[in-house]
């Protein structure tokens, strides 16, 4: 029986299997022969001591904190939750470097889309200082701070903000598919330093532009120089051949310039010149109108059409002539054959997007007229930014969400195209400052705000448009310490630490079956919206998660009528994993026999906790 291992992805050893796929030739004895890898790769290897590069302190040790595995879990919060058993967003409260850790195994390659708003490191907001030996631990310090603040007087100052976007855009990259992209909002403080940090990570290859969105429609502070009324969106590709991104809906305006004065059974149309220019001798000829008229077209240009094409549309009722037949002739264009989407320009002004003062107010409205947060982004911005980017069923992520404005856009979209987008929040739970209307009214922490705008929102939607079948639910979960000691070592306390493994899973008070469940399924690989059903055997509980792919059973006194009940719901097509708790069986002979029952059955993945 295999012992499972508590770690998240290992990075490091996926790059090197990697390269060894790559390149099977620089093996030896199973490691990388580095001497060979040069060869191989010849004259495109930098040798030189100056070149172009991207540094600053603290680098190195950002990377490796990237490749750390976190030993970290995330623990299922029901009562936070809303509609549980099938919702398929979700929220997660937490450190987001830790969090996209876990998510590695169960999420890489599997997001469409990634939003984020970063702090922009203006001095005021908070900066995340990250603690390479143990970030859990870090993290529960971190909740309880009251400074937040990353102040220009700092020495590092431009240095914490790399240093801690560093790892997370890593990890971040890992999550996107091949097809996927990733968009982040940002200001003038640190937008060349990001640009030069997505080069990096992403490749300068991916990059795919700059959105400048108009935040603001008046003067918005007393600078001396300039009144900046724009922020940046950066747009990165994961893979700059495969992206898919699908263009913008053409406005209903532009629609509206559509008509149909003729009653063509082909719909919609309107009328194009039908001259152009230069001239080009064989496009010149006489037209006829049905009225009589002779026209020939302006003087430097020609028709679009040759003679011979031209007759052809004018058979097809593909000329306009006017209604009284004497106009100068004119192309049809019918709004059935023109493309659906339109490609965005890279300046969004707040008529389309909307602005900071917009966003402000639709939170507002949510919230009784309470100001629960200062910069919240506006719903169209970031809809906008989906519509772009997503469709059917494809997951986004937020890892910095703040006031969940992109789980509210997701739900408001589906709403309006039928989509069936998730969503993945991620927020550490901030405090909120004491003196702030949010605090008064009762929100503690940022997470609280975001968790209570999606049920807001999500019903508002669902009032407004009747749709009773949209997902308006998301499943909570909470960063927190593992639910096995094997995997949480306490360096501090050793000696109490080896004492205390006689049984390893965690007994606290507040430490459930579902706890070590949802653990176990980060682990293995699964998403945390896997379908899982408890079956009560005897007073014990089995669960079957993913029809029957994954089969586990955390009690103690494990005995084999058990085993046998669990196998009376392994999946028909496929072999299920099998996953019992280490210190459950009733003694070492039933654990065996299981192991030869499970065999008998082909499962031969049997695996412990």
């Amino acid at each position: 029986m295999e012992k499972l291992d508590g770690k998240s992805m290992d990075l490091v050893k996926t790059n090197i299997e990697a390269l060894k796929q790559l390149f099977p030739e620089v093996v030896t004895e199973g490691k990388i022969d580095f001497e060979k890898l040069k060869l191989v790769l010849g004259e495109e290897i930098e040798k030189r001591n100056e070149r172009y590069e991207f540094t600053w302190h603290g680098k190195t040790q950002a990377m490796k904190l990237a490749q750390t595995p976190s030993t970290g879990t995330l623990r299922p919060d029901k009562a936070s939750s809303k509609n549980w058993d099938t919702t398929e967003n979700l929220y997660i409260e937490g450190d987001n470097l830790e969090v996209l850790k876990l998510l590695q195994k169960s999420y890489f390659g599997k997001i469409k889309m990634i939003y984020i708003d970063p702090p922009y490191n203006t001095g005021k907001d908070f900066v995340y200082k990250d603690d390479f030996r143990d970030n859990i631990k870090n993290y529960k310090e971190m909740t309880q701070q009251t400074t937040k603040a990353n102040t220009e007087t700092s020495g590092r100052y431009h240095t914490d903000w790399l240093n801690m976007m560093y790892p997370r855009l890593k990890l971040a990259r890992n999550l996107l598919r091949e097809d996927g992209v990733i968009f982040i909002s940002i200001d003038d403080t640190e937008a060349a330093n990001l640009r030069k940090l997505c080069d990096e990570v992403f490749g300068e290859t991916n990059f795919v532009t700059t959105f400048i969105w108009q935040r603001a429609f008046a003067p918005v502070n007393m600078n001396k120089f300039a009144s900046r009324n724009h922020d940046f969106i950066l747009c990165y590709a994961k893979k700059i051949d495969s992206l898919l991104l699908y263009g913008l809906s053409r406005s209903e305006d532009a629609d509206g310039r559509y008509s149909n004065p003729d009653n063509d059974p082909r719909g919609p149309w309107m009328s194009g010149d039908l001259s152009v220019g230069p001239v080009v001798e064989e496009k010149v000829y006489e037209i006829i109108t049905p009225s009589g008229r002779r026209v020939l077209p302006p003087e430097g240009r020609c028709w679009v059409l040759t003679k011979e094409r031209f007759e052809e549309y004018r058979k097809d009722n593909r000329i306009w002539f006017g209604k009284d037949g004497n106009n100068v002739p004119r192309l049809k264009r019918f709004l059935s054959e023109v493309k659906s989407t339109i490609t965005p320009l890279t300046v969004w002004t707040y008529q389309e997007v909307s602005h900071s003062q917009d966003a402000k107010k639709e939170l507002k409205e949510l919230f009784n007229n309470q100001s629960v947060m200062d910069y919240p982004k506006p719903v169209k911005l970031i809809r906008r930014i989906l519509e772009l980017s997503t469709r059917d069923h494809d997951i986004v992520l937020d890892f910095f969400s703040g006031s969940a404005t992109t789980a509210h856009a997701v739900m408001q979209l589906n709403a309006e195209d039928g989509g069936n987008r998730k969503f993945i929040m991620v927020q550490l739970p901030e405090l909120t400052d004491e003196k702030s209307e949010a605090y008064k009214a009762g929100y503690k922490n940022i997470c609280e705000i975001g968790k209570e705008r999606i049920r807001r929102a999500g019903e508002k939607i669902v009032q407004e448009t009747g749709k009773t079948d949209l997902d308006i639910g998301f499943k909570v979960f909470k960063l927190d310490s593992s639910n096995v000691k094997t995997w949480d070592p306490d360096f501090e306390n050793l000696e109490q630490t080896l004492l205390d493994l006689q049984n390893n899973i965690k007994e606290d008070e507040d430490r459930t079956k579902e706890d070590l469940l949802y653990e176990i399924l980060l682990k293995i690989g699964l998403p945390l919206t896997t379908p899982i059903e408890e079956i009560d055997y005897k007073g014990k509980t089995i669960y079957n998660v993913g029809f029957g792919s994954v089969l586990l059973c955390l009690e103690n006194e494990i005995d084999l009528d058990i085993v046998n009940e669990m196998m009376k719901h392994k999946s028909e097509h496929m072999t299920p994993k099998v996953i019992f708790k280490e210190s459950g069986f009733i003694n070492d002979s039933v654990k065996t026999n299981a192991i030869q029952t499970l065999k008998k059955n082909g499962i031969t993945d049997v695996r412990s906790v």
